[in-house]
Formats: structure tokens, C-alpha cells, sequence
């Protein structure tokens, strides 16, 4: 794996603190050993002194034993030499011997320890015994009387069973030999207190026996040597230590090894020195051990010892950091000469000369060191190196430039081939393939081997296409279709260009090829959607017009059809839009059959269609209408269980005699359909001659300007009728109603609003409305306003802004203001409507259905649309007293306002007769002559919005 030059390089330490790092280890390790030998040292010191102070406790003690035992038996013989004591064990009288010895008992016992005295006649007989009695088995002292006789010698031993005595019996000499013998005890107790005073520690006596004295304390019993302690100094100090080592080493390795602990804050070494000697022990037959134990404070030289080790650790440190401070002051200078020649070695191999000698610059001193020998060689290495790079520069300038020239060219060519997206194929004179890119194998998934040496015609052949020139002395382009092997058909542009060689008549050439599949179907669909309805496919306002003025500029003459559908609307309602979208599809099918041959076939928008016909006369025109006329009112259609009647109006206009624009014949066909709608019977209207169309096109630019003056000369004027609580005769709430101003007199509605519908100005004259009313509404308290928007209204994406704004503006109390829509407007875009209307919720104002009842599908979205109150048609209150069907409807909608929560207002309320009858289903308001006739808001509230 290569080695990654760029990543950044960890940082070392420098020379100097590797080497004070190095030597300090050295240093710390030597202390740290010496510390440890010295520490050794002295605790070896400490156990050979202490195993020396042993073995001298252990010869005084037994000393002291041998002491005692002749003491004893010194004591013994003075006893046996008591006066008549042999004359009474001549005469074996028992009672002699013990007026021989009981005046000398008190004081054996009390001066001398004698625990036991024992006398035996000759026979061995016992005739005298006093004080507690030390052993239980009575052959021994027969066996040691019987020895003292035999040999007339004095006999010592020593005891433990369990507890320990010194036994000492002698001869008692007659006239004629031996008359008896004397047996004293003597209890190891007070060698105990001896052996303190020899060794200065605490001393016990310890037994490894299983059964203790008669009198002995549970506490003296040390179970894990199974043994028990007869005598001890110092018994509230000494037992909880040897309680505390019991567990941790044997009664016997005690003999041997010295053992240390820590105990209250001391360091504590109990050693076992054996009664009896090896060579004695080892004789007897006594198969009890017994002990004494020393129990020694030896804390003044283990706190010596380690105040000796942490002086020697302190003193080690010291000296470490001495020598490394020295050492440290001795290298300084050197290494940092050292690290200014390190630095400059990189610059130097990169050519950086002159900030090595700028960086060097050394002295001749009378005896240099090594590191001026260093230096001084840097520096001529680095001058030498200087005077070779301004030769390789001098001689590499041309090299370089040529090699820069080779690797652009190189470059390019290698991006062109090996990225470029494109067919690349370079032929030879022959026309023979000799190269291809890697796109162009992928696509033909053909490797380039395949492709080599054949013909570039062979491989992408074009029969129908012009060959290029075999003399290729400029730019060539080409179109050829390639089928590549998953059967797909792609077309490929060539640009075909010859290679710059110094025979002129070469034919060599590199072709590069551009699939250009896509962009010619792209190309194709956007033509295809430019001039089509993607609904009905047929084609669309842009082409007829197009294709229409295309007429009129070549002198044509003939016919335009332009119609709807009547009754469109009543199948979106009923069926929903996409049935509506299935009639239009059925009627555009309809008309490619029967037309597309004859003709150019339209659709404008919605369900208007247009059908343009050249060399025809009106006659053959009104022949296509009817014959038109016959196929929609043949052709049935059924959605959602609804049959559905189709019809058209048709208007008919010809060119050149009604127009010689696009736009003038238009505008005359759709008067003329209008025209058609007024005919039910005969659905079709052929403007008659050139003035009667003028008349009607004038009379619609006349009424289009004439709203857009009085929209902005203010020439409308507002009023307002009383919508009235009928229970209570009281008003609250007004319609407000609108008049158009032409010198004394109002022109009504019916008028202006159909062509500022038409026109497109209905929104303008809304908006008009709506921002004087908003402007009343904050002059006025507790009275509502209800304004009427019409369907186009419904589509103005910034009506919702535009009524937020004003209301901010004015200030204005959005509860008072009741915006209104007419049923047929609502249903015909139910879901626009019910949008709408829900913003206009949200803003506070409330909302109407207007002319409610007309259309009975409205029944079945009256729960989803967010309103307020339902106004029902007038059509229906005018006859209400006659007619019992429209009593019936109105119960019927009164019932069903009340049960979706909304208010019922009838509207055409003209004669008193209707009150009490509306009262009684429910209706609470009502609106019309006969309660209150349209006046001016001027007159009604006492100023005119428009005039503020």
C-alpha cells in the first residue's frame, strides 16, 4: 500500500528530551533498585539480629530451667535431711514422717513454689503426700523412687501433662543405706516471669496438649494450634496477639521462623522456644510440646528501617533531577543547533537555499566541534545543490514547455474519449473504424475489438441518407438511426471532421455522434401538447387560431362553428366532473370521425368546441350545423345511472364577411352562439350580414368600457334592501343591491352584470363592492351588510387577501358581514366554492346560499358547505299561497336548514299574506317589497360609502 504523504505526521519528541527521557528511566531505575537492595539489606539485618537476640533467649532460657531443675534438686536434698525424717521411715511410721515435714511445708510452698511433696518408704510405699496433687498416673513417681534408691542417686525431670513441673526426687539416707525417698514439684511459672525479664517482651507458656488444666479459662485455649496457654504475661495485651497469628502459622514453624504482624498500630514477632532441648525431646517419651512463646515489639525497627527507605528514595529523586537539570543544561545549546540544521534539511531538499544559508551561518572557531563540521557541510551541500538546480531549470524550461504542450494535447483527447457522453469513432483512410470510445461499446454492447477494422457504413448504415464525401475537407453533419441490441431505435447526429495530416488527400476523420432520442421526442411532445387538448386530443385555441389566420392570410374563404354543450354543468352536478370529462372525450370522438377530413376540430375550453371549414358557403355551413345537431341527439350517454340528453348551441360565422382577424371572428361566433342559445328550437345562429354583427360587437366594447368608467370614476351606486325578523319587525340586516349611474337615472343589473361577466370585470366590480361596503361597516353599529360575489369570484386566488386587508384597513367587524353565493355557482365547483367559503369563515364574516332550491342536487352538499344562512328562491315564496308543491319544497328546505344549524331567509316576500305561512315553518327572516323596497345607502344610513 502506498504510504500517504499528506497525512499529517504525528509529533515526536526532539533528540534532547528523548535522551533526557532515557537517561531519567536509567536514573529512576538505578534509584528505585538501590532503594530496594538497601530495604532488603536492612530487613535481612533485622531478621539475623533478631534471629540472633532469639537463640540467646533460648540459651538463657534453658539456663534457667537447668538453674532451676539443680535448685530443686538442691532443695529436695535439704528436705530429705530433715531431723528424725529417716528414723521415721526406718519404722515405716507415716505419722512420724509427717510431724518430720509439716512444719517445713509452709514454707516449700509459700517461699520456694513446691507444689507437690511426695515421701516413700523402702518398700516404695508412699507414706507421706502434700499439696495439689501434678501427676495422675502414680507409676511414674513409683518408677523414678525406684530409681532413686536402686542407684542412691538424685533424679530430675520436667513434665507436661498438661500443665508443666519441674520433679526432683532424692535418696534418704539411713544408718545403712537408703530408708526411702523424697519426690518435690515444682511449677514452670515463675521461669515465665524470668524469661520477661531476660528478653524484655511478653512471655506465655504454651501447651499443645487436648486437654487444659482442671482450672483453666476458656480463653486460654488457641484453637488452631489445638493448644493451651498455661502461663502468660501481660494477658490483656498478649492473648488477643496470639489469638490474632494462631490462624496464619503453626505452633511448630514458630520454633524456627519468627512471625510478624501488625497490631494496634505495632509491628508485633512472636517466637517459640521449646522447653525441653532437641536431643531431650526427642529421648522422651513425653509426647506433649511444650512452648514458650516471645512475643517481641519490634516497631522502633521497622519505622527505622523505613524512615532509613524513603530518606535513600528522597535522595535518589534528588540526585535524579540534578543530574537530569545538568544534563539538560549540557545539551540545550547543542540539540537546538541540532534542531536549526533538522529544520533546514526539508527546505533544502525542496530548493529552499537561500533560507539554509539564511538560517545557517557558522563560526570559525580554533577547535570547531562536530556540529560546526555539520553545519559547515550543510551549508556547502546547499550551495552545490543551488548551482545543480539552475542547470536542471535552464535545461528543463524547454522540456517542460514541450511537455505541457503534449499533456493539454493529451488531455484532451483522453476527456474527450474516455468521459465524454458521446460516440466517438476515428476512421482511417479507408473508412476502417481504428478507435472507439467506451460509451459507444457500451451502448452497442459490442467490445471495441469487434468493432476494429470494419467499415463505419457496415456498422451504422443509413440507406437513405447522403454518404459523406470521400474528399472530408470540412465539417459534415448527418442524421442515421441506430438499433442498439435491446431492439430500441435511437437517432444519432454525426459531425464528421478529418484529421490535420500533411497529405492533404488523407480521408482519415474522427465522427462523433450525439444521440438526440430524447430530444427529438421531446420535441415532438411539446409540438404534440402545443397544438392539442390533452383532454379530448383534439386540437387546441393555439392552433385554431393559428390555423385560422392562416387562412384569412392566404385568401381563404369558408365558415366558423363555435358551440357548447347546453345543459354541461347539470352532468357535473349530477354524475361529477369526471363523468363530465368522459362526455367531453365521447363528444371530441365523435367529432374526429365525422370531421377531421372536412375541417379543423377544436376545443376552446370547458365545453366549448370550434370547428373551421374553407370553401364552403353559409348553406353548406347550416347543412354541417344540423347534421351536427342530428349526431349529438343521437349519441346517448349514461354515467351514474343518469341518461344524459346531449345538445349544442351552434354559432355560425363566415370569413371574410364577418371579420378579417382571428379575434373579430371569434368575438362574432360567440355572439352568434349566444344568439343560438335564444333559439331552443333551432340551436344554431348564422349572423346575417356584416352590420347586424357590428352592431351586437360594438354594443359589448361599448358596455366593456363603459364598466371599466364607471369602476373608476366610482359611477356605481349602492343599495340596500331590509332583510327583516318577521316575528318581531325589527332590522338588522340588509342586502346590499347595485345600481350603475347614467346621468338622473340607475340602470339595473340585469343590464351590465351578464357582459362584465362575459368581459371578465365581474371580480373588478366585486372587489368594487366589497371595499365600500367594508368602508360602511365602520360607520356602522350593529347592522349587517350581505354582499353578493359571483362565481368568478370564487376562482380569485387574492379575494380572501384582498377582504383581509380592507377589514384590517377600516377596522371593520367582520361578523357583520355576510358574503353571498348562488346555489348554482356553489354546486357547479363544489369544491372551489366550499374553500372559498371556508376562508371567508375563518376571517369571521358569515356566509349565504343564495337562490337556494333551484337546483335539488344541492340537497346532498348542503351539510358540507360552510354558510350561515340559506336564502330560498323567490321562485318558490311568489307562489307559496297557490301552490302546494312549492309549500311542500319550501317546508322541505326550512326543515333541513334548521337540521344542519343554519338560519332560512326567504327571499320575495310581496304581500302579508306570506308572513304568518313562512312563520309557521320556521322561517324567521324574510326579504321583499312588501317589507322594505331597495334605497340608497345614503338614504338608508345617512351617508354615502362611496362619497367618504
Amino acid at each position: 500500500m502506498a504510504k500517504d504523504h499528506d497525512a499529517p505526521r504525528r509529533p515526536r519528541p526532539s533528540l534532547t528530551w528523548r535522551v533526557v527521557m532515557l537517561s531519567s528511566l536509567l536514573l529512576v531505575a538505578l534509584a528505585v533498585l538501590i532503594t530496594y537492595l538497601s530495604w532488603a539489606n536492612m530487613n535481612k539485618q533485622l531478621d539475623s539480629d533478631r534471629q540472633e537476640q532469639v537463640e540467646q533467649h533460648r540459651r538463657e532460657l534453658h539456663f534457667a530451667l537447668s538453674r532451676a531443675e539443680t535448685s530443686l534438686k538442691q532443695l529436695a536434698g535439704v528436705v530429705a535431711a530433715a531431723p528424725q525424717l529417716s528414723q521415721a521411715l526406718e519404722a515405716s511410721d507415716a505419722l512420724a514422717v509427717d510431724a518430720a515435714l509439716s512444719s517445713q511445708w509452709p514454707t516449700l510452698q509459700l517461699e520456694s513454689g513446691i507444689e507437690e511433696i511426695r515421701v516413700y518408704d523402702s518398700s516404695n510405699h508412699l507414706l507421706f503426700k502434700q499439696g495439689t496433687p501434678t501427676l495422675e498416673d502414680e507409676k511414674d513417681f513409683r518408677a523414678w523412687t525406684a530409681q532413686v534408691m536402686g542407684q542412691e542417686r538424685p533424679l530430675s525431670t520436667l513434665r507436661c501433662t498438661p500443665q508443666c513441673f519441674h520433679y526432683a526426687a532424692v535418696p534418704i539416707l539411713g544408718d545403712g543405706g537408703s530408708v526411702g525417698s523424697l519426690v518435690i514439684s515444682s511449677s514452670l511459672a515463675y521461669v515465665t516471669r524470668q524469661a520477661k525479664e531476660l528478653s524484655s517482651s511478653e512471655t506465655a507458656l504454651v501447651v499443645n496438649h487436648t486437654r487444659g488444666p482442671v482450672d483453666a479459662r476458656p480463653e486460654r485455649h488457641i484453637d488452631s494450634w489445638n493448644a493451651w496457654v498455661i502461663a502468660v504475661t501481660n494477658q490483656d495485651v498478649s492473648m488477643p496477639i496470639l489469638h490474632q497469628a494462631a490462624p496464619k502459622i503453626a505452633l511448630q514453624d514458630l520454633e524456627t521462623t519468627p512471625w510478624r504482624l501488625t497490631h494496634s498500630s505495632r509491628e508485633l514477632e512472636i517466637s517459640a522456644i521449646p522447653i525441653l532441648p532437641q536431643p531431650a525431646r526427642a529421648s522422651s517419651n513425653n509426647a506433649t510440646s511444650a512452648y514458650f512463646l516471645l512475643v517481641s515489639d519490634v516497631t522502633a525497627q521497622i519505622n527505622a528501617i523505613r524512615l532509613d527507605t524513603r530518606t535513600l528514595m528522597l535522595a535518589s529523586l534528588f540526585g535524579w533531577l540534578s543530574a537530569e537539570l545538568l544534563l539538560l543544561a549540557i545539551l540545550l545549546n547543542p540539540m537546538a543547533r541540532l534542531r536549526r540544521i533538522a529544520a533546514v534539511l526539508p527546505p533544502l531538499a525542496s530548493g529552499g537555499f537561500d533560507q539554509v544559508r539564511a538560517a545557517l551561518s557558522p563560526k570559525n572557531k580554533l577547535w570547531p566541534d562536530e556540529i560546526d563540521i555539520l553545519e559547515h557541510s550543510t551549508l556547502s551541500l546547499a550551495n552545490q545543490l543551488d548551482l545543480l538546480q539552475q542547470e536542471v531549470q535552464i535545461r528543463g524550461d524547454e522540456l517542460a514547455q514541450r511537455v505541457n504542450e503534449l499533456a493539454r494535447e493529451r488531455d484532451f483527447i483522453s476527456s474527450l474519449i474516455d468521459t465524454a457522453q458521446v460516440f466517438i469513432v476515428t476512421l482511417d483512410d479507408e473508412g476502417r473504424i481504428n478507435l472507439v470510445n467506451a460509451h459507444l461499446e457500451e451502448k452497442l454492447q459490442t467490445p471495441a475489438s469487434t468493432l476494429l477494422g470494419r467499415r463505419f457504413d457496415d456498422v451504422f448504415p443509413d440507406e437513405g441518407a447522403a454518404q459523406p464525401s470521400s474528399n472530408v475537407t470540412e465539417l459534415r453533419y448527418e442524421e442515421r438511426e441506430l438499433v442498439i441490441p435491446s431492439g430500441e431505435c435511437h437517432t444519432i447526429i454525426w459531425h464528421h471532421s478529418p484529421f490535420p495530416r500533411d497529405n492533404e488527400n488523407s480521408q482519415a476523420r474522427i465522427s462523433v455522434g450525439l444521440d438526440i432520442t430524447e430530444r427529438k421526442a421531446a420535441e415532438a411532445r411539446l409540438t404534440w401538447l402545443a397544438e392539442r387538448d390533452p383532454l379530448t386530443e383534439l386540437y387546441n385555441r393555439r392552433f385554431f387560431q393559428e390555423a385560422l389566420n392562416k387562412a384569412l392570410a392566404q385568401g381563404h374563404h369558408g365558415s366558423v362553428l363555435l358551440f357548447d354543450l347546453d345543459q354541461f354543468k347539470e352532468v357535473n352536478e349530477l354524475s361529477g366532473h369526471h363523468a363530465g370529462d368522459r362526455m367531453l372525450h365521447e363528444v371530441a370522438r365523435l367529432l374526429q370521425q365525422e370531421y377531421t377530413h372536412r375541417g379543423t376540430v377544436a376545443r376552446l375550453g370547458g365545453d366549448e368546441f370550434a370547428l373551421l371549414l374553407t370553401g364552403v358557403d353559409s348553406d353548406q355551413t347550416i347543412s354541417v350545423a344540423k347534421h351536427l345537431n342530428q349526431l349529438l341527439d343521437s349519441l346517448s350517454f349514461v354515467a351514474e345511472g343518469h341518461r344524459h340528453r346531449i345538445s349544442a348551441s351552434i354559432g355560425i360565422v363566415q370569413f371574410p364577411t364577418h371579420g378579417t382577424t382571428p379575434a373579430d371572428l371569434m368575438a362574432s361566433a360567440d355572439m352568434a352562439m349566444y344568439k343560438a342559445k335564444e333559439n331552443p328550437l333551432q340551436r344554431w345562429h348564422l349572423l346575417s350580414a356584416l352590420a347586424n354583427a357590428r352592431d351586437e360587437l360594438n354594443e359589448r366594447v361599448y358596455w366593456s368600457e363603459r364598466i371599466r368608467r364607471a369602476l373608476d370614476d366610482d359611477d356605481f351606486v349602492l343599495m340596500v334592501q331590509p332583510i327583516v325578523h318577521m316575528k318581531s319587525h325589527s332590522i338588522r340586516h340588509y342586502e346590499v343591491l347595485l345600481r350603475m349611474r347614467d346621468g338622473d337615472r340607475l340602470i339595473p343589473p340585469s343590464r351590465f352584470i351578464p357582459l362584465a361577466e362575459h368581459s371578465g370585470q365581474i371580480i373588478a366590480i366585486d372587489r368594487w363592492v366589497l371595499h365600500h361596503c367594508v368602508q360602511a361597516l365602520a360607520h356602522l353599529k350593529g347592522i349587517s351588510l350581505a354582499v353578493n360575489l359571483s362565481g368568478q369570484s370564487l376562482h380569485d386566488e387574492g379575494l380572501n387577501q384582498f377582504l383581509a386587508d380592507e377589514l384590517a384597513e377600516y377596522d371593520a367587524d367582520p361578523h357583520h358581514l355576510i358574503l353571498e353565493v348562488t346555489e348554482t355557482a356553489a354546486i357547479t365547483d363544489f369544491s372551489t366554492a366550499r374553500g372559498v367559503l371556508q376562508s371567508m369563515r375563518d376571517l369571521g364574516c358569515h356566509t349565504a346560499l343564495d337562490d337556494f332550491g333551484v337546483g335539488f342536487s344541492s340537497f346532498h352538499y348542503l351539510g358540507q358547505l360552510p354558510v350561515d344562512y340559506i336564502k330560498i328562491d323567490g321562485s318558490f315564496i311568489r307562489s307559496l299561497a297557490v301552490s302546494a308543491d312549492s309549500r311542500v319544497i319550501v317546508k322541505a328546505v326550512a326543515d333541513i336548514a334548521f337540521g344542519f344549524g343554519k338560519q332560512a331567509i326567504a327571499e320575495y316576500v310581496d304581500h302579508e299574506a306570506l308572513i304568518p305561512l313562512l312563520t309557521s315553518y320556521g322561517i324567521e327572516y324574510g326579504q321583499g317589497f312588501h317589507l322594505g323596497q331597495p334605497v340608497p345607502m345614503e338614504e338608508a344610513f345617512g351617508f354615502d360609502p362611496v362619497k367618504l
